[in-house]
């Protein structure tokens, strides 16, 4: 080797040696790429590796040295998201008549709450998934009677033509007229009251009981029962005592909701958006990338950090069907931003969110897990010559390796001369 030196550094004006031949120039080609692996190793491995422990080794150096380690490895990503109380919806109001009064906004109505007042007179919160589209109430049957004499029929004393001889009135309103005069006996109709079915009677019924109202069969039928624990209802908030419950009286929500911006106001007439709301959890919307939204399966757990960092859990409630495009168009060249799908995250722990009632967040969903895969820092890699990456042992050797998942600073790495345990140099 000194001799070889020697040569190298010959100086000016010395005819230049020639490189010397057989063995001895293989040998000298050798050290020179050694030198060069010492140099630059952080980015180039040894030339002719080919992964075998036993091959070429630079000189052992100073550095740090870490262990193979076997471990799991989790990739990670996070994306945007807004906290708050989801899209206001309006309230399907019913009622007919002027407004007279409105919850301030953020307030929170539960079942039997009052949601606001037309014409001075409640519309009750109850919980449920079918509309309020009819009165509840016991409605009359008609009973008629023949008459036991035959003719023709005579005059009623309102002085009314009666129908051929069997005393039903035509008076639309279906009430029962006078009996005739002659021979013919005292003929007429008389009402019964019919008991309501449907499944919105057994709906309104679980509310009525719910509020402590009983005395009846919480079932399909709305019985005198019924009615008469509706007249308890109806004067506990100051209504006259009817029994029934009229289609503008009560809006049914699967829940608490919370009031969100009017649209009307006091005095003005009532429409379909003179109120809206929400419901009262705070959830999580992201518009997701409709090109990478693999991530977003109903179920699959997140998290979610606040604005201060603080980490809670969530979970994939809500998956939009549509996806939108970004405002703005393609942008410049056709290309812009990429198409989104709003999901939706529920988050159980409430009061682990604080005060917070809105504001940016970010999402933190795994992408892909590997488990017990032997691992490394990545800044033990190593760029080889030939291609590819490998790790200097901490005999100065180098092997290849094949790297798998990157993820938390660490790398998954395999190969034939790869083990648990092998300690590997982090190059400085």
């Amino acid at each position: 080797m000194t001799e070889t030196v020697t040569h190298i550094d010959d100086g000016p004006g010395t005819a230049p040696t020639p490189p010397p031949r057989g063995r001895r120039g293989r040998r000298t080609a050798l050290i020179a790429s050694a030198v060069v692996v010492v140099t630059a190793v952080a980015v180039v491995g040894a030339l002719g590796l080919g992964g075998e422990e036993n091959g070429p080794s630079a000189p052992p150096r100073s550095g740090s040295v870490v262990a193979v380690t076997p471990t799991t490895l989790t990739e990670r990503t996070t994306v945007d998201g807004q906290l708050g109380y989801g899209s206001e919806l309006p309230l399907p109001i019913k009622a007919q008549g002027t407004v007279t009064w409105l919850p301030e906004q953020g307030a929170a109505v539960e079942r039997g709450g009052t949601l606001l007042r037309v014409d001075d007179r409640p519309v009750i919160l109850l919980y449920g998934t079918l509309p309020m589209y009819r009165d509840l109430g016991l409605t009359a049957e008609e009973n008629e009677q023949d008459a036991d004499g035959g003719g023709s029929g005579g005059q009623g004393s309102d002085g009314g033509q009666q129908n051929g001889g069997n005393g039903k009135s035509p008076n639309p309103s279906g009430s029962p007229a006078p009996g005739g005069a002659g021979g013919g006996g005292n003929t007429g109709t008389s009402r019964a009251p019919r008991e309501l079915r449907g499944a919105d009677v057994r709906q309104f019924e679980t509310n009525l009981s719910a509020m402590g109202y009983t005395g009846f069969t919480v079932d399909e039928e709305f019985t005198a029962g019924t009615a008469a624990a509706v007249k308890r209802w109806q004067k506990s908030l100051g209504l006259q005592q009817t029994g029934t419950v009229g289609i503008g009286d009560v809006i049914y929500s699967s829940g608490k909701v919370r009031i969100g911006q009017a649209g009307g106001w006091l005095g003005s007439a009532v429409s379909e958006n003179t109120l809206a709301c929400t419901g009262t959890t705070r959830k999580v919307i992201v518009n997701a990338s409709a090109s990478d939204a693999a991530w977003a399966v109903r179920g699959a757990s997140v998290t979610v950090k606040l604005p201060d960092g603080t980490p809670v859990k969530g979970k994939v409630a809500a998956i939009g069907k549509q996806a939108t495009a970004p405002e703005g168009g393609g942008g410049e060249g056709g290309s812009g931003q990429p198409a989104t799908i709003p999901v939706t995250i529920t988050i159980k722990d409430q009061k682990a969110v604080g005060e917070l009632e809105s504001g940016p967040v970010t999402v933190e969903y795994v992408g892909r897990e590997v488990k017990d895969v032997l691992t490394v820092p990545v800044s033990a890699l190593v760029a080889l010559a030939e291609g590819g990456h490998g790790l200097e042992t901490e005999e100065g050797r180098f092997v290849a390796v094949k790297t798998g998942l990157f993820a938390d600073g660490n790398v998954e790495v395999s190969g034939p001369t790869v083990r648990e345990g092998m300690k590997v140099r982090i190059p400085e």
